[in-house]
């Protein structure tokens, strides 16, 4: 069932077990909150940017909390949802820079970070889906099997994309030393 959420039938009885699956939406965001923000901050190299898109995932979920919590995994919910929000985001970006005249100059939020400098900068030279794959898998623990159902893609595409960044970054790594 690739690219797509189970949900617990409505007709299930409310067991302990339920129960467990499905937290609060105050709970699941004091529990979420945190990791997909650093991971959106990852991927995106900003941290307002970050924030913005954690707080529009969260505010997505919340309009659908009561069929969200239903599903078998809300947290892949909530990690897709930001990820269509970024993609949306950057296909809007790059649609409005073909439209200026000018280069819009980027400030680099993690330049005051040394020890997190060589990552940042091997990061930002991967294609998003890569910097995705890399963050959810090797930085977040996912399994490429998760990831790629919050991606919305196999789990095979997100070990080649992970291989593949990896390989880029070992380049990156050595250029920057």
């Amino acid at each position: 069932m690739s690219g797509q959420f189970r949900s617990v039938p409505e007709s299930t009885p409310v067991g302990d077990e339920v129960a467990e699956r499905a937290p609060t939406f105050e709970d699941f965001f004091h529990q979420e909150y945190a990791r997909l923000y650093a991971a959106l901050g990852l991927m995106t190299g900003n941290r307002a940017e970050a924030e913005e898109l954690a707080q529009d995932a969260f505010l997505k979920l919340w309009e659908r909390w009561d069929r969200v919590r239903r599903l078998e995994d809300p947290t892949g919910f909530l990690y897709r949802t930001a990820l269509n929000l970024a993609r949306s985001r950057h296909r809007r970006a790059k649609l409005a820079l073909t439209k200026t005249f000018s280069p819009v100059e980027r400030v680099d939020d993690f330049s005051w970070v040394d020890d997190r400098d060589v990552l940042v900068r091997a990061l930002r030279g991967l294609i998003p889906q890569q910097r995705a794959a890399i963050v959810l898998t090797a930085l977040l623990g996912f399994s490429s099997e998760e990831a790629g159902e919050m991606l919305g893609m196999k789990g095979p595409t997100v070990r080649t994309l992970s291989s593949r960044a990896r390989a880029a970054m070992k380049e990156t790594v050595g250029e920057l030393s």
